[in-house]
């Protein structure tokens, strides 16, 4: 096993999330406000799994989101 190769996939995977988890997030709390779902100062319970294909790996996170 290459460490440094392991390390780069696994940041480039982390980073990628990252990303696209923070835009899909605001786009619908963006579009919860527009459509009056949401105020704008709630507080929403967040969460992600991670799961592993090819391991036994399947872990929640979980946090908050404050709009406010």
């Amino acid at each position: 096993m290459n460490d440094e190769a392991l390390n780069m996939s696994i940041r480039k995977f982390l980073k990628t999330v990252g990303v696209n988890s923070q835009l899909a997030i605001e786009k619908a709390v963006r579009k919860a406000i527009e459509d009056g779902k949401l105020k704008g100062s709630e507080s929403l319970p967040v969460a992600m799994t991670l799961k592993v294909g090819g391991l036994d790996v399947s872990v929640t996170f979980d946090g908050e989101l404050k709009l406010d």
